[in-house]
This record gives C-alpha cells, sequence and structure tokens, in this order.
C-alpha cells in the first residue's frame, strides 16, 4: 500500500487518507452545484427548470446508493481480507464489485428509462414542470453505468491507500463537467438537458480514469475478469447494505420535505418552496459530501486495523475521523448561520427566493455538529462490517426526521418544517454517543479479543507491514 497502515501513527493516516478524501467530494459538489448554478441562471425559465433538477435529485442520488451498495461493501471485504492476510478474498472482492456494479447498471438504466413519467410525477413534479425534468432525467439515465461503475471502483482505489489518485478522479469529472455546462447550456441552447449531457460525458470520464488505473501494474491487485463468487459477493451486500439504504432513506426525506411543501403551501407557493427545498439540498451537499470522503478515506483503516484485532487502533481511528469531521462541521455551521445569502445567491437571482431560501438554510443547519458524531461512528462501523450495531443509531435519526417533517406543520407556521433536520441532527447524536460509549465499545472490545485469540495474533504478527 502506499501507507504503513500498521507502524504510521494513527493520527497522519487519518489526515494522509481523509484530507485528500475530503477534497476530492469537494469537486464531486461541483457536479451539483455546477448544474444548479447554471440552470438557475438560465434567462427565461432558470427557476423552473432548478426545481425540475430537484425533483430528480432524489433518484439521481439513489442511484449512487447502489454504488455504495457494491463499492463500499467490496472494499471493506478487501480491506478487512488484508488485515487478515487473506490476499485471495481481497483479490475476488474487488473482482466481484466490478461485476456486480456493470449488472446492476444495465438493470437500473433499462427500468427508469421505462418509468420516467410515474416515477417523476410521483416524486412531486408538476404538469409545468415536466417537459424539463423529463429532458434532465432521461439523458443523465444513459450515463448510470459510468456513475456506478466510476464511483463504485474508485473505492477501491482509495482502499488501496492511494486517497490522491482517487481524488484526481473527482476532480477530473468535476472540471469537465463545469467546462463543458456553460458550453452545452448556453452555447448550444440546450438549456437543462444541455447540463445532463455534461453530466454524463464527465461521469464516463471519471470511469475511464479508474479503470485505467486499476488495470495498471500500480495497483496492489490489479482489476481481471472472473466468474462470480457468490461467498464473496455475499459479504460485499451485507456489509453494504447500510450505506446503500441510508442513501434511499435520504433521498426519501427529500420527498417528504417536497410533500410537505407542496401540501401546505399550494402549486404557486409550493414551486418556490421546492426550489428553496433545492438549494437548501444543494448547500447539504456542500456539508455532506466532504464529511463522507474524510470516513470513505479512512474506511480502509477501520477494515484493516479491524481485521487484524487492533483494538486500540480502531478506537484512535474513531478519535481522530471525529475531530476532522467536527471541525469541518463547525465551519460549515457557522458560514450557514453567518451569510446564507452568499451561497442562496449562486443558484438563483430573485431577491424573493434569496431571502427565503436563507431563511430555510439557517433553520436547517443548527445542529450540524450532531451529524460529526453520526459519520465517525456509524461509517466506521459500516467498514468493519458491524451492520447491526450501527444501523440502529443511523435510522433513529432520520426516522425522527420524517415524524418532524409530518408533525411540524400541523403544530405551528408549515415554514418551520425545516427545523426537522436540526431536531434530528441533535436527538440522533446525543442517542448515538450515549450507545456507543455503553454498548459499541464494549462489543468491540470483546470481540476483536476474541478474534486475535482466534486468529493467533501475537505482538509481532500484528506489527506485519500492510501489502
Amino acid at each position: 500500500m502506499e501507507y504503513d497502515f500498521d507502524k504510521t501513527p494513527i493520527p497522519r493516516l487519518v489526515l494522509k487518507l481523509g484530507i485528500p478524501a475530503m477534497l476530492a467530494q469537494f469537486f464531486n459538489i461541483l457536479y451539483s452545484i455546477a448544474d444548479r448554478a447554471f440552470v438557475g441562471n438560465i434567462a427565461a425559465d432558470g427557476e423552473i427548470a432548478l426545481a425540475s433538477i430537484g425533483i430528480c435529485a432524489p433518484v439521481l442520488t439513489a442511484i449512487t446508493a447502489f454504488s455504495s451498495l457494491v463499492g463500499i461493501g467490496g472494499a471493506s471485504v478487501m480491506s478487512i481480507s488484508m488485515g487478515k492476510k487473506d490476499y485471495r478474498s481481497a483479490r475476488l472482492a474487488m473482482n466481484n464489485a466490478a461485476i456486480l456494479l456493470f449488472g446492476l447498471s444495465v438493470i437500473l438504466t433499462i427500468l427508469l428509462l421505462i418509468f420516467t413519467k410515474p416515477l417523476l410525477y410521483a416524486l412531486g413534479c408538476s404538469d409545468t414542470m415536466y417537459p424539463y425534468a423529463r429532458g434532465y432525467f432521461q439523458i443523465y439515465i444513459t450515463g448510470t453505468a459510468a456513475v456506478l461503475c466510476g464511483t463504485g471502483m474508485n473505492q477501491f482505489v482509495l482502499a488501496f491507500g492511494n486517497a490522491k489518485r482517487g481524488m484526481l478522479a473527482v476532480m477530473i469529472g468535476a472540471v469537465v463537467n463545469t467546462i463543458l455546462d456553460p458550453v452545452f447550456i448556453y452555447g448550444f441552447h440546450m438549456g437543462i438537458q444541455g447540463a445532463a449531457i455534461a453530466t454524463v460525458i464527465a461521469q464516463f470520464c471519471v470511469l475511464l480514469y479508474v479503470l485505467s488505473f486499476l488495470l495498471s501494474d500500480k495497483a496492489v491487485f490489479k482489476l481481471r475478469c472472473t466468474g462470480l463468487d457468490y461467498r464473496i459477493a455475499g459479504r460485499i451486500l451485507r456489509i453494504g447494505s447500510l450505506p446503500f439504504f441510508i442513501v434511499l432513506f435520504d433521498n426519501l426525506l427529500v420527498i417528504f420535505l417536497n410533500f410537505t411543501l407542496r401540501k401546505y403551501s399550494g402549486d404557486v407557493m409550493g414551486d418556490q418552496y421546492i426550489s428553496c427545498a433545492a438549494i437548501v439540498q444543494s448547500f447539504m451537499v456542500l456539508v455532506f459530501y466532504p464529511a463522507q470522503g474524510i470516513t470513505a478515506g479512512c474506511g480502509t483503516l477501520y477494515s484493516y486495523h479491524y481485521g487484524a484485532g487492533h483494538y486500540d487502533k480502531v478506537m484512535q481511528i474513531f478519535k481522530y475521523v471525529f475531530c476532522l469531521c467536527a471541525g469541518y462541521m463547525l465551519l460549515l455551521c457557522a458560514a450557514a448561520q453567518l451569510m446564507p445569502e452568499v451561497f442562496a445567491r449562486i443558484f438563483t437571482k430573485e431577491d424573493s427566493i434569496i431571502l427565503l431560501s436563507a431563511s430555510c438554510i439557517q433553520k436547517y443547519t443548527l445542529g450540524l455538529l450532531g451529524v460529526a458524531v453520526q459519520y465517525a461512528i456509524v461509517d466506521g462501523l459500516t467498514a468493519m462490517g458491524q451492520i447491526r450495531l450501527a444501523l440502529p443509531i443511523s435510522f433513529f435519526r432520520k426516522i425522527l426526521y420524517v415524524v418532524c417533517v409530518f408533525l411540524i406543520p400541523m403544530l405551528c407556521p408549515f415554514e418551520n418544517v425545516f427545523y426537522a433536520e436540526t431536531i434530528s441532527d441533535i436527538a440522533g447524536a446525543s442517542l448515538t454517543v450515549i450507545v456507543f460509549i455503553t454498548v459499541i465499545v464494549p462489543r468491540l472490545r470483546h470481540s476483536m479479543k476474541i478474534k486475535v485469540r482466534r486468529d493467533g495474533l501475537g505482538p509481532d504478527e500484528q506489527t506485519l507491514h500492510a501489502v
């Protein structure tokens, strides 16, 4: 590996792997922000086009859930196997992940193209929005294979300890997309469809870069065409199931919010509030993606040291990943409270929408520190394959959000529904800390001691270099 996982101090490893992965997500954010910024500023119909992207967003993000299902699951299986020095299983994990990603991309592309219209209307699309949403959605769907395979297999680049290459892969896509957006949207007068074309081209660029690395001698294991090993595939899908369902559930949260805004504000104001919600979600992308980058970059550390039975190092990883995430979250929380209008102006020129969006951003982001707690613990447990421990604390926060979205408009002015995120973040983090200290830490200590005794790892063997 690029870094010696056994001898290098954990704080240094967290920084070396977490920071490049976090920076990669800043470039990844450009996919979303660039599309929405350029589309939102189309002279004639920018507002309705922006709202249409907001309607499409849950499905498009759900596509990435499948890349998480296989990519994160496969990378975790590979890293745990390498910690155990089981290199055959590690190789099979990467090869099987590639097969699963390609198969899923074909199935999803066909289904989404067939059910475009009922799906978009089910997400809250109006008759006015539909032509815009359909044009963007159907073009974007043609890039499903690139999204799944490029994003999913980039997890293996990160798992090899090569965070800089993983960052470069994302950077290539973001730069290509940002350059092509104005060309297709304004230069070729293609509007919202031009944004989708630019994104698809960028996604294929990412895929080509990732494959060129994994097929080269620079990768620890070369990607090979092998048969599907059902035992390994099952492990991949089991570990990847939590990030998969988290992404899907996050998309349902957006749908629930849009549904509530439409129900309580009517068609005209509903479109405006859905536009505001799209701007809020764009800001939350700026919050969530870099934090997810930190945990994804450090996921291989959790997996490797768990597989090797290094309890003390796993606890250090939890600590330092949380500190890194918390510092970032506090910075974004301050920006959201002090200057939300600056971000809102990126997406619209309408003063009324800017003021409304700024207020919504402030309400939505008061509890961001709680997200850092969730990410460090839930994503760490997921990387170690501890799904049963991670699942309840993750879904408590999301279920509480849904409850708040439905109850708040019944009890007070409906625009206060944007406080649902803050309430769920604070309550979710509080429960997570209590459960982590009282339940999870003792269980990990016990299970990893058993693992060391079972695998016969003595002090000398525990300090073997990573491959």
